[in-house]
């Protein structure tokens, strides 16, 4: 199996008169990988994970869960989870109770192991039988977050996992998602786009409802384009130019940006202008590769939004 979730031209408004929230979204998440899915609020995130796990149904296309169209709860039983962006947790339970629960309803083979795995992943081993009323709004958006990683399953959707934790909790939570690549595919939908760029592999960009772009990580972010270093000092561009002739260089008094040109390689232009500054005295104290995720997405969406607004007579 190549991709472990794909929407395919998916369509969805709420009401015959209501908003579209999709109007023909189509993109994938390779399996094994972790996928940053990014958009403003109202991109259509929150309604792509409802049809996906078969709270929502579509309007017209089809998403394929593992293989195979639509969403089967026998059929996915134990290999999917979902964190919903406002998941309620019930104030009496306790998290092990609440854990050992639902990996009975999954059919586990040992609900109240797989309950105790996974709430030390989430470091919450030591308010496991505290009533989840008494827990911390972080706490409980890791008993959440729990829920979904419940039993190893083959693929994980997860809205806003970070959302209300400390950034030591939030580091660690992205390590234990990291540990699951390669084994399961997780997307998660976050608007912390710096994390997000640290911790996929596979990045899906949403406008509208849309999908306006979809690629590898370092491709959207482009770490194989551009490159922008911090100096000691300011360097001589037109010395530095002679010396790296498959790159455009520029200085704007703070750093000096370095582009690829003609498909030349990014990294070969690097080790030409570290030579070139070690010749001049000039020690590099930073380098950047990419625009970053943040920068790309606004002018993905900037795009996007100047596209919709051309009258029809300019398209």
């Amino acid at each position: 199996m190549i991709d472990a979730l794909q929407f395919r031209e998916v369509r969805k408004a709420f009401g015959r008169r209501g908003p579209v929230a999709l109007d023909g979204l189509t993109w994938r998440a390779p399996a094994g990988a972790i996928v940053g899915l990014v958009g403003a609020n109202g991109a259509g995130k929150t309604t792509a994970f409802g049809i996906a796990a078969g709270y929502l149904q579509p309007d017209a296309g089809e998403v394929v869960v593992l293989g195979a169209a639509g969403f089967d709860v026998w059929r996915l039983k134990g290999r999917f989870g979902i964190l919903p962006q406002d998941a309620e947790l019930p104030d009496r339970q306790s998290p092990r109770a609440l854990l050992t629960h639902l990996a009975r309803m999954q059919g586990l083979a040992d609900p109240l192991r797989a309950a105790a795995r996974v709430l030390a992943e989430v470091q919450l081993t030591d308010r496991q039988d505290a009533p989840v009323a008494t827990l911390s709004h972080g706490m409980r958006r890791r008993v959440a977050v729990a829920t979904a990683l419940l039993g190893d399953p083959t693929l994980v959707l997860l809205d806003e996992p970070m959302s209300g934790l400390d950034p030591a909790q939030a580091a660690s939570l992205r390590e234990v998602l990291v540990s699951r690549r390669g084994r399961a595919t997780v997307v998660v939908s976050s608007h912390d786009l710096v994390a997000l760029e640290r911790l996929c592999d596979h990045v899906v960009l949403m406008v509208a409802g849309r999908c306006v772009r979809e690629d590898a990580i370092d491709a959207v972010a482009g770490r194989e384009e551009v490159a922008r270093w911090t100096l000691s000092r300011p360097p001589e561009i037109a010395r530095l130019a002679a010396a790296v002739p498959d790159a455009s260089l520029r200085w704007d008094g703070h750093t000096l940006e370095q582009r690829a040109r003609g498909g030349a390689s990014l990294d070969a232009g690097a080790l030409q202008l570290m030579a070139a500054l070690a010749q001049d005295g000039i020690a590099v104290r930073a380098m950047q590769r990419g625009d970053g995720l943040e920068q790309r997405f606004f002018e993905q969406e900037r795009d996007a939004s100047r596209a919709v607004s051309r009258p029809a007579s300019a398209r």
